[in-house]
């Protein structure tokens, strides 16, 4: 069985796992952009070749 059918490169239960780093809230994944919201932190971390960037400095405010 594949887990990783509807979210391209990235394992659904890795998504299931994966908290925001800084307020360990939880993040929504946006296929379009390729990126994990967290809404609390206002924050979109990248993923890039399949592996989520969890590092506030790589990641893209969503006030910009």
């Amino acid at each position: 069985m594949d887990d990783k059918t509807e979210t391209g490169n990235i394992d659904v239960r890795l998504l299931e796992l994966l908290v925001c780093p800084l307020t360990k809230g939880p993040l929504e994944y946006d296929a379009e952009h390729a990126e994990l919201i967290s809404r609390k932190a206002k924050l979109a971390y990248p993923i890039r070749g399949g592996i989520p960037i969890m590092l506030p400095s790589e990641a893209r405010s969503l006030t910009e």
